[in-house]
């Protein structure tokens, strides 16, 4: 299990994750922080961009607070970034699918 820090922006327009060069994961999401929707829609929304399991990615620290650390089931911080980088994640439902 690898533990990595999380950047949390609950309540935005787009969901997204991306890593920073000081190796925290910044992930926003919709949902906004009230009785854990926002740390549940976090932990969703690191398990899809990495292709993992929602239960393969767990909440650890920082409940209350912006700042978070969460448990990857991630063989290496390499492998993470492996996954991460391709292809650009974009976590949005809709697409731009104009084929006209």
């Amino acid at each position: 299990m690898l533990r990595i820090h999380v950047a949390a922006h609950p309540g935005s327009r787009r969901e997204r994750v991306d890593l920073l060069d000081d190796d925290v994961l910044a992930v926003w999401v919709r949902a906004r922080p009230v009785d854990g929707q926002a740390n549940r829609a976090i932990e969703v929304a690191i398990a899809s961009a990495l292709g993992l399991r929602p239960r393969q990615v767990r909440l650890v620290g920082g409940e209350i607070s912006r700042r978070k650390i969460v448990e990857i089931d991630a063989p290496s911080l390499e492998a993470l970034r492996g996954r991460l980088m391709t292809p650009l994640v974009q976590l949005d439902s809709n697409s731009d699918s104009d084929s006209g």
